[in-house]
């Protein structure tokens, strides 16, 4: 079954027909290790959000069995309906790797995520596989991520290309997250940068 978003495969700019809604900074709510400040995990400087975390930094909060994570989620903007789309333009230095750098949080009660981009080895992949493009390292790219709820399906877009599409995981509650939280295999500093960070809602 081809979801609603399926006649947007080929288009120039997967932002048509989509509104963006106001973000301001007292959208951005940052999760960082429990026991540091923020600024020495996070950066906000001409634009450009740096998050990073160490293998070896707490969770987000005591007692947490998760890993460490320094994330950007869009409060004020979950969402449990509709046709959403996450926007920005993504950084990831040499060397950073076994990390998460954007989710669509939120699934049925067997899954914590949506949709989950890894960077393994400086490649972008859909959780642990398949790789979506290879050689991520350095430069920065779009990252266009449509999540259907209706349709379960959920597309990424990168630099206006579609490169996977899946099937949604269910749930009642979704938001949009970027930045560095470790996974497998995590190397010892993991790092991103992010600008132009946009949320967007299909047009009714």
């Amino acid at each position: 079954m081809r979801s609603s978003c399926a006649d947007y495969d080929h288009v120039a700019d997967p932002t048509q027909v989509f509104i963006e809604v106001p973000l301001s900074t007292s959208n951005f709510h940052i999760q960082k290790p429990y026991d540091l400040p923020l600024s020495c995990r996070y950066s906000f400087t001409r634009g450009v959000h740096k998050l990073w975390i160490f293998s070896i930094d707490n969770p987000l909060s005591k007692g947490s069995p998760t890993k460490p994570r320094t994330e950007i989620f869009s409060q004020g903007y979950d969402y449990s309906s509709g046709v959403w789309q996450f926007e920005a333009n993504g950084y990831v230095p040499h060397g950073t790797s076994g990390v998460c750098i954007m989710q669509v949080f939120g699934a049925s009660p067997n899954h914590a995520t949506t949709l989950m981009l890894r960077v393994y080895n400086g490649s972008l992949t859909y959780y642990q596989s398949p790789v979506l493009v290879p050689n991520i390292y350095n430069k920065w790219f779009r990252v266009n991520v449509v999540h259907d709820v209706e349709g379960s399906n959920v597309k990424v877009y990168i630099n206006r290309v579609l490169v996977y599409e899946a099937p949604g995981r269910g749930g009642t509650s979704h938001y949009f997250k970027c930045g560095v939280y470790a996974q497998n295999d995590d190397s010892y500093l993991m790092e991103s940068y992010w600008k132009r960070i946009k949320v967007l809602k299909k047009c009714d």
